[in-house]
């Protein structure tokens, strides 16, 4: 048995070494795909603090058909759609940094997240949703303020509870 073949183990993922791999080396690829693309810690800190405040919502849910898009906190009642966004996957000004290797594949790569967030928060909006973005290094208290503020408007803060 290859060494590839032993650390596929009956996986149909490729390994880095194979050809047409975005990774740099197996251990490169093997933390890529450990990545979450739900319930990361942020998510659920924002999550708790919401459901704290009363709020119910849909979690990893798809608001409309006409669209492939899934938002991390849905409340479909109220037309709203949040999405709390990764620094590295999502290209923050402040945390983002391109990697040392391969670093035209994760530029481009990070370009075309943006420009899809761009296309899917002006799509959303035009379908009447109130589409929220925040970055994952943001306080989650003043995320879940945001939103009490944009699922419950007007209301003074100590009715909201």
């Amino acid at each position: 048995m290859t060494e590839s073949q032993h650390f596929l183990k009956g996986k149909s993922k490729r390994l880095a070494t194979d050809t047409g791999s975005w990774a740099t080396s197996p251990g490169v690829r093997r933390s890529m795909l450990g990545n979450k693309a739900r319930d990361t810690r942020p998510e659920l800190a924002v999550r708790k603090l919401v459901h704290g405040m009363g709020l119910r919502y849909r979690v990893d849910y798809r608001p409309t058909l006409q669209l492939r898009v899934r938002g991390d906190l849905v409340f479909p009642r109220r037309r709203v759609i949040v999405f709390i966004d990764g620094c590295y996957w999502h290209g923050c000004s402040l945390h983002y940094t391109l990697p040392k290797s391969n670093t035209e594949y994760w530029s481009s790569k990070v370009v075309a997240n943006r420009e899809r967030d761009a296309r899917t928060t002006e799509a959303l909006t035009e379908l009447g949703w109130t589409v929220l973005r925040f970055w994952t290094h943001q306080d989650p208290v003043q995320i879940a303020e945001e939103i009490r503020e944009s699922v419950v408007p007007g209301l003074p803060p100590s009715e909201r509870s």
